[in-house]
């Protein structure tokens, strides 16, 4: 294999990225963010690589969550602590219930772009560019908005830095301590049909104070006061992806300044293709979204080219499969990952496969077909003998009306009350804990069985 330089993706073909009009602006804003800081650090990436690792040996978990596509105008420190707070409700219904350190993995402070279906889209008659993330173009159907515009890389930028900064505060400067417990509550906690989190929060808070009584405080108490936040999106736009990749001083590896992780997407993971190539040089995590049409034969050789040392917690296979369709491919790409004795972490994304058209008109993902696959990715992996390492979806902490059903039971009526998405519907802040829930009691099932096993 040739040697890798951040460059080398411009020599191959490209799948999903804007054909910038202005060659000079581009030229110019790639050289001003080459002179900008990395956003994350070598020491961070190799931290999560670690975690990633436990995930796929079944010591940790993976809770994989946020944004759809990332907007320049919703964008607020409201929007941010309200999704942070959600992962860690969510993380905590885990560690709790299931017992197992959960590791939290932000879709944040990057995921601007987004790949499409189709290069156009046509309302009303008129046939514009499709909108491909702020990152790249304008929301507004209007032939102005739809050009793209290089200058928005360092709006993105901007952003992600000081959304970031944020993330970092909150998780270690004290609103990330577990014994805030109660605190981290949404208006949705105070509804009746949550009374199992209020119930566990309590039942933590005592643990707590028990522990207060028994002297555990200073460097022991220290894990309770702050968590591990990290940051991940799809690396689609690869200029900016360049721009902000640095050498690392101590390894002389090449470092994805952009993200903890970042990950190939179901419609970019072609082996021969310009975000393989760039994904297979950088030292950090590397996801791969897995779909319905991923072969066996592909698998084996991104698998090859991505992780060619076979590192634990280097590559995380993320199957998108859709409810109904995960017990006809999922067993056929474990299998081939274990013909190549590859080490992953395997991950389920319920939502990209099961995204419908409601009979509103809206586009929107049924919760229970979100549940479904959950449940038979679990199935498929206690079938195989295999570990399920955590989940990746698609959510945000406002209160928002974009997925039908959950405990609020969310109706195709309802979806245009607070349907706020740019791109993809989400789940809001009470599906996402009942998605937690879920996924603890398959974690918990699965220990069970196992336990019985190891006693038989």
């Amino acid at each position: 294999m040739t040697e890798w330089q951040k460059a080398n993706w411009r020599s191959k073909p490209r799948v999903q990225m804007p054909e910038y009009t202005d060659p000079e602006a581009l030229t110019a804003v790639e050289s001003q963010m080459a002179k900008y800081p990395p956003l994350v650090f070598a020491g961070e990436a190799r931290r999560l690589k670690q975690h990633l690792a436990a995930a796929g040996r079944g010591e940790a978990f993976l809770l994989q969550g946020g944004d759809c596509a990332e907007s320049f105008e919703q964008f607020s420190a409201d929007a941010i602590r309200d999704t942070f707070k959600v992962m860690l409700q969510m993380a905590m219904v885990l560690t709790y219930g299931a017992k197992v350190p959960v590791v939290k993995v932000g879709r944040m402070a990057g995921q601007f772009a987004k790949p499409r279906s189709a290069p156009t889209e046509v309302k009303d008659g008129v046939e514009l560019p499709s909108y491909r993330g702020d990152i790249i173009n304008g929301l507004a159907f209007t032939p102005e908005a739809r050009i793209p515009d290089p200058r928005n890389m360092l709006q993105a930028y901007t952003q992600a830095a000081a959304t970031l900064n944020l993330l970092r505060a909150f998780s270690t400067g004290g609103y990330a301590d577990v014994h805030k417990v109660h605190q981290w509550t949404l208006g949705f906690t105070e509804s009746e049909k949550a009374a199992r989190y209020r119930e566990m929060s309590t039942r933590i808070q005592d643990a707590l104070d028990f522990l207060t009584a028994a002297g555990v405080t200073g460097d022991q108490a220290h894990t309770l006061h702050t968590v591990e936040f990290y940051t991940s999106h799809e690396s689609l736009l690869l200029e900016y992806e360049e721009a902000l990749c640095r050498q690392d001083s101590t390894s002389g590896n090449w470092l994805a300044g952009s993200g903890h992780m970042i990950w190939i997407g179901d419609r970019t993971r072609q082996p021969d293709g310009a975000h393989v190539e760039y994904a297979r040089g950088v030292l950090n995590p590397v996801g791969l979204k897995c779909g319905p049409t991923t072969t066996a034969e592909d698998l084996k050789v991104l698998m090859q080219k991505l992780n060619p040392r076979n590192e634990e917690g280097k590559l995380t296979l993320i199957a998108r499969f859709g409810a109904g369709k995960v017990g006809e491919n999922l067993p056929r790409l474990i299998k081939a990952v274990q013909e190549e004795g590859a080490k992953v972490t395997w991950v389920c994304d319920p939502m990209h496969g099961n995204v419908i058209k409601s009979a509103t008109g809206y586009k929107t993902r049924p919760f229970d077909s979100i549940l479904r696959e959950v449940r038979e990715f679990f199935g498929v992996h206690e079938a195989e003998g295999t570990i399920p390492g955590g989940v990746h979806f698609e959510m945000t902490g406002l209160d928002v009306t974009e997925c039908t059903g959950g405990v609020r039971e969310v109706t195709d009526e309802d979806l245009s009350d607070r349907y706020h998405t740019a791109c993809d519907p989400r789940l809001n802040a009470s599906q996402s804990l009942e998605l937690a829930f879920l996924v603890a009691e398959e974690l918990v099932a699965r220990r069970a069985k196992a336990a019985e096993a190891a006693s038989a």
